[in-house]
């Protein structure tokens, strides 16, 4: 326990919508702890993104995404990481 205490010290977790036409601009932007994780919308033109990054980058990864095409941008404080 104390082990994934320690690594997400500094480390938030990040969701966000992105289009298929834009995916490709914001997957390029993301770091992630191995990669992010992708799962389709209800519509298929539309997906959702997670990620676990370096709460430090936050303040100006958010607004590349933005221009890159991602909505609903979401950004959490982490518990633990196993």
């Amino acid at each position: 326990m104390l082990n994934g205490l320690c690594r997400l010290w500094g480390k938030v977790g990040l969701k966000l919508n992105v289009s298929k036409e834009n995916l490709k601009k914001v997957m390029s932007l993301l770091p992630s702890l191995k990669s992010p994780t992708i799962s389709s919308l209800s519509s298929d033109k539309w997906f959702a993104i997670e990620s676990i990054v370096d709460a430090k980058i936050m303040r100006d990864l958010i607004p590349k995404l933005l221009e890159a095409g991602a909505e609903g941008i979401i950004e959490y404080p982490l518990n633990k990481v196993i």
